[in-house]
């Protein structure tokens, strides 16, 4: 495509943008550009015609807390989450830290990540975890819709035509205990791939556990979590083999057949709960 063709819109306001977008329905929405970039070898890399940057709208960078949330503009650049320290989620900081390096994390936004068309990327697995909402706006309208409803099983988004993610709102619950892993497109056949583990504990009675796995498929049983609801703390031994061998159906009931990503995927929530058992 010739470069002299291509076009780039900053607009300053959302009325603004859904204008153009609307006398340019071909218009990409441009936030860091890390994905849109990403295998991309040519020195002059190749760009759509119309672009609709989303640097000068200012609402999408902010960040506000109150006493039950934490809402995010999607501009908010993942290394500006990390740095909040404590007030981010714990298993959603891990998550963040293992993207890519620093240099890139000063680029990409959070918005991006969670968006990107072709795939799954890491922040969907822990804002499903800790049921984060998002608010998606057009130009007549905004809604708000939970992560577990944003993404289809097959993985298609839960955006309409011109409609953009604006805000994520993450409840600011406690959280006792977190983990986090990363499945590359090495270890897996399927593509890259995230595991969350988050649980909640009061006077050491489990009161809620939520594990939640997002690469090619999205997985979150909830069956599995009332196998340990209630149970003292630590664990017994045979409640975690308890959670593990409901998971192990379930993933055959999904007729997951990649040998070695049901052994990553079993041996993660295995090796996390015993870190609570006897």
């Amino acid at each position: 495509m010739d470069a002299a063709l291509n076009q780039v819109w900053f607009p300053g306001s959302f009325q603004e943008l859904f204008s153009i977008w609307k006398q340019f329905p071909d218009a990409l929405p441009f936030a860091g550009g890390t994905q849109f970039l990403r295998g991309q070898a040519r020195r002059v890399p190749v760009l759509p015609r119309n672009i609709l940057s989303l640097n000068r709208l200012e609402e999408l960078h902010r960040i506000t807390r109150t006493e039950r949330y934490l809402e995010i503009g999607a501009m908010v650049k993942l290394n500006d989450l990390i740095n909040l320290g404590k007030a981010v989620p714990e298993v959603l900081t891990q998550c963040l830290l293992g993207i890519a390096g620093p240099q890139i994390r000063n680029l990409a936004t959070i918005g991006g990540n969670i968006c990107t068309a072709t795939c799954r990327l890491d922040a969907t697995a822990p804002m499903i975890a800790l049921d984060a909402h998002y608010e998606l706006r057009n130009a007549s309208a905004a809604r708000w819709i939970s992560t577990s409803r944003f993404y289809s099983p097959e993985g298609s988004r839960s955006l309409g035509q011109q409609e953009l993610l604006t805000r994520i709102r993450i409840p600011l619950d406690q959280w006792t205990y977190s983990a986090y892993t990363k499945y590359t497109s090495q270890e897996t056949s399927t593509g890259s791939a995230v595991m969350a583990l988050i649980l909640q504990n009061q006077k050491n009675v489990l009161t809620d556990i939520r594990i939640v796995f997002a690469g090619d498929r999205l997985i979150h049983d909830k069956n599995s979590a009332a196998l340990v609801q209630g149970k003292r703390l630590p664990l017994e031994r045979k409640h975690v083999l308890m959670v593990v061998d409901h998971w192990k159906t379930h993933l055959a009931s999904l007729y997951l057949t990649e040998d070695l990503l049901q052994t990553r995927l079993l041996n993660f929530i295995e090796s996390s709960l015993l870190a609570l058992a006897d």
